[in-house]
């Protein structure tokens, strides 16, 4: 099995770990980045507060909308990046080593590098994925619906309240979304937010560029050039914290975009484009616009990072231990 597969390996089932764990905040953060009305801003819930409406209106499976195409996504994706990463990986550090037998630099892959493979992998990431995403942002941000609409004058206004809020006209499945994305924008429809998602390839690449960086400076002070679990841990936190604060209003435009749009309601809601959509957030919503929900994908983000890391990096490790592979000195991401 090759190193590259084995990295893959590891990063999904990392993923999916961390996928499960941190569900619940992943729905309430898309249901906060796509809320289009400018006046909560300041007066919006907390996370928690809101998790508590969801279950309360909707029900605790609310809550997983979505959990099984995000599960495939996230297999997927964490699989199909940490591959590839893994493959442009070895060749910048071949190449390195190319240049150090030449007598250029010491045999290391440098930070522009580093950011350089993990841009190229999380491109390719993108452009395979973008589909499931788009799925799961739908599934995430639909809320149930009555099929009556009139009131019931025998009903007192709870149990009224409590019928309207739970009642599904229709199954809203994985199946569902997908004849709908296809009925409102055929094939090319499931591709909706790729431009805003490409650029965000910047977040990973941040979030390794600074991960590589410190795990470098904490084996050089280690006896043993190695690291603890719980200090991956710590390094995918920060790491991922950094990167998130830098690409957040990116995040949001995407949600906003492959959202459902009512092509019959407000006009300030429905976006044509990337740009239209970034115009009309700035002009109906101000900047606060681009960053709802920042506080609930950090501590998401960033709990999963944490946990992605960890778990992938033992799985690597346990791998290559159970095939008979050398442990190299220093673990690659």
């Amino acid at each position: 099995m090759s190193d590259a597969l084995i990295n893959g390996l590891a990063g999904a089932g990392g993923g999916i770990i961390a996928q499960l764990i941190t569900y619940p905040l992943q729905t309430v953060n898309t249901r906060q980045q796509t809320d289009r009305d400018p006046k909560k801003n300041n007066k919006s819930l907390g996370t928690f507060q809101q998790m508590c409406q969801v279950v309360k209106h909707e029900g605790w499976e609310r809550l997983y909308g979505g959990l099984t195409p995000s599960l495939v996504g996230t297999a997927t994706s964490q699989g199909v990046y940490y591959y590839f990463y893994q493959i442009f990986r070895n060749r910048a550090e071949t190449a390195a080593l190319e240049k150090k037998m030449l007598g250029n630099g010491d045999g290391s892959v440098g930070m522009f590098s580093s950011l350089i493979v993990a841009a190229l992998s999380g491109c390719v990431n993108v452009l395979l994925t973008n589909p499931i995403w788009l799925v799961v942002t739908r599934m995430q941000t639909h809320k149930k619906e009555s099929k009556r609409t009139i009131p019931d004058p025998r009903l007192s206004d709870a149990t009224e309240q409590k019928l309207l809020s739970t009642v599904e006209p229709h199954a809203y499945g994985t199946s569902h979304v997908i004849q709908e994305v296809y009925d409102e924008s055929g094939v090319l429809g499931f591709w909706k937010g790729v431009l805003p998602t490409l650029v965000m390839v910047s977040n990973p690449s941040i979030q390794f560029m600074l991960y590589e960086t410190l795990l470098a400076k904490l084996k050089k002070r280690s006896a043993t050039n190695t690291v603890s679990a719980l200090q991956i841990f710590l390094l995918g936190a920060i790491a991922k914290l950094g990167a998130t604060v830098v690409t957040y209003p990116l995040l949001v435009v995407k949600a906003r975009l492959q959202a459902r749009q009512v092509k019959n309601g407000d006009k300030r809601h429905h976006y044509k484009g990337t740009r239209d959509a970034i115009f009309k957030m700035i002009r109906y919503e101000g900047i606060n616009g681009f960053y709802k929900g920042m506080g609930t994908k950090i501590v998401q983000s960033v709990l999963a990072a944490a946990v992605l890391f960890m778990v992938k990096e033992e799985l690597v490790k346990q791998t290559r231990f159970l095939l008979g592979k050398n442990v190299p000195n220093t673990l690659k991401p």
